[in-house]
């Protein structure tokens, strides 16, 4: 029997409704629209009174409702009511009750079958089995726990710790396998490291790696207003390593395959770089740079997006991750959300409120390009969240990729081109088309010079070595003559810089030197450039006094 068409649920202002899927997209029947206080499914379920409530979260398997809100105390300084309950969705009954004071990791981790929960709770991990919560089956006991995260898929269960460093000794990450936590060798990998404020750990599905995102606060050598991050992969067999990334940057976006054995990372500072990496950390796959922030896999892992979202346009790329070739580029702007169907056909792209209260509403794209249905919120109107109906993995099978673009009602909209700010001294003049990046394309789109092969981690490692070696001697160059640093002319410096013809006028004769000697300190900055440094505002402005140094000089040497 085939699978019925996934629904999308849609909540904001104007209350709470059901919209039916592709390809009809019309208000479902079956479900009236309701208030956002009286959830309904054909006759009520349950009715909780819990008014200063502010989340709610299901089990994996729909069988327990967890809410919470925030903890508060008498004025006379006694214990405040516990503000967690665990609810049994059948019965409506409450399980159980417990003091959560922080919102932070406020809700406990069920594994994928519910026969193992979770939840952190003073240096400790506190398990329960079976859904009693009266009793705790196990303990998992380490000093300062910050963080926790179960593994997907069935038993045996795994799961990750994180515990912050301090006084001089470094943060660390261990994964353990539920319930062996005693003794010395207990953890069956093992993972330190410094720079770490906070982590984010991502299991793969079938739970047998870890990835850890680890940043701090702040970037102490200045480079990034958005703190230092790092990359470390950790597997269960007890293997570890820190995932070379040859552009130095934030990372914006870390996300598995749904196979478990690569993954993409988004990073560097922009125009971003994408790359897939295998299990031993070596790159497979450079999508080169571009205005992108966000990675997300299609639920079957064949087909990947890379997206800018946030404080950058909404461009997406669409690739076929099997044969590495683009399918589409389309432009979602002003998202807030985007979310793939179950179908692994389908994308939902969404401006909700209050990340963006103008123009709030949403599209359901096909992945070659084509709109197939969008809803525009009115002027007076906010839209809250949207998402799909979920379905079990291997509910829809895998399609056929497909590159041409499927027909649709929906008439396509040209994005308008944002024209850059010109001052009013050059708007009279010719329009130089000058980039201040380069962007670099995709690997299998780079000219073949020899051998494309992927760098391993050694050589990365080695190249990322070479060139901050090169910036610093480069640095220390400019240190000496901050004006304009002489250095050797490379290979692209223009073919009239490099005239040694002479004048017989020695004042004609030294600015000739001193421009050449400017222009290959500009030809060295856009090195720099192009090699990911990011340049400081005097030095972007010599690159912009280049064309009017190489009119210059061509003026002397014309007289000559």
């Amino acid at each position: 029997m085939a699978p019925s068409t996934p629904l999308l649920t849609v909540r904001g202002s104007e209350g709470l409704y059901m919209v039916n899927g592709p390809p009809h997209f019309t208000e479902s029947t079956l479900f009236p629209r309701i208030n956002i206080i009286n959830v309904t499914n054909k006759g009520l379920l349950h009715s909780f009174d819990l008014p200063k409530a502010i989340c709610l979260e299901f089990s994996p398997k729909n069988t327990v409702l967890a809410t919470w809100q925030p903890y508060t105390t008498s004025k006379d300084g006694t214990a405040g009511v516990p503000n967690l309950q665990l609810y049994d969705v059948k019965t409506g009954t409450c399980l159980k009750s417990f003091i959560q004071k922080k919102m932070q990791n406020w809700c406990p981790s069920w594994s994928e079958d519910e026969t193992v929960c979770a939840r952190n709770v003073n240096n400790e991990v506190h398990f329960f089995e079976n859904d009693n919560f009266n009793t705790i089956a196990n303990k998992l006991h380490l000093q300062k726990i910050n963080d926790f995260v179960l593994s997907p898929g069935p038993q045996p269960y795994k799961v990750a710790v994180y515990v912050p460093g301090s006084k001089g000794a470094p943060s660390f990450v261990r994964l353990y396998q539920y319930p062996k936590f005693d003794g010395p060798h207990a953890a069956l990998a093992n993972k330190s490291f410094f720079k770490a404020d906070k982590v984010t750990m991502l299991w793969n599905k079938k739970a047998t790696a870890v990835l850890v995102i680890a940043s701090t606060e702040v970037d102490k050598t200045g480079a990034s207003y958005y703190g230092e991050q790092t990359l470390h992969y950790i597997a269960a067999n007890g293997e570890s390593a820190v995932v070379q990334l040859p552009k130095n940057g934030p990372i914006y976006d870390v996300v598995w395959n749904s196979s478990s054995t690569e993954f993409c990372a988004v990073y560097g500072f922009m125009p971003a770089k994408a790359t897939i990496f295998n299990l031993k950390c070596d790159p497979v796959f450079d999508f080169g740079t571009g205005p992108r922030n966000a990675a997300f896999y299609s639920p079957h892992g064949h087909i990947l997006v890379l997206a800018g979202f946030g404080n950058l346009r909404g461009q997406m790329e669409v690739w076929d991750v099997k044969n590495y070739k683009l399918i589409s580029k389309p432009v979602a702007s002003d998202s807030t959300y985007f979310a793939w169907c179950p179908d692994g056909e389908h994308i939902l792209t969404a401006t909700c409120a209050p990340r963006l209260r103008v123009n709030n509403g949403y599209k359901i794209w096909h992945y070659t390009g084509s709109v197939l249905h969008k809803h525009d919120m009115p002027s007076n109107a906010e839209l809250w969240q949207v998402s799909w109906q979920p379905f079990l993995d291997g509910i829809f099978p895998a399609k056929a990729i497909t590159y041409q673009a499927v027909p649709s009602d929906v008439p396509s909209e040209e994005p308008k081109a944002a024209t850059a700010y010109r001052p009013p001294a050059l708007r009279n003049k010719p329009i130089t088309n000058s980039k201040l990046h380069e962007e670099e394309p995709p690997q299998n789109m780079k000219p073949q010079a020899g051998n494309d092969k992927p760098l391993s981690k050694t050589a990365l490692k080695n190249q990322r070595k070479h060139e901050a070696k090169k910036a610093a001697k480069q640095e220390a160059r400019n240190e000496k003559s901050p004006d304009w640093a002489p250095t050797p002319a490379p290979q692209s410096t223009p073919r009239s810089t490099l005239s040694q013809s002479t004048s017989g006028d020695p004042e004609v004769d030294k600015k000739i030197k001193n421009l050449k000697k400017k222009l290959k300190a500009i030809e060295q900055l856009k090195e720099q450039a192009a090699a990911g440094k990011q340049l400081e505002k005097n030095q972007l402005e010599k690159i912009q006094k280049e064309k009017a140094l190489l009119q210059e000089l061509e003026d002397l040497e014309l007289g000559i």
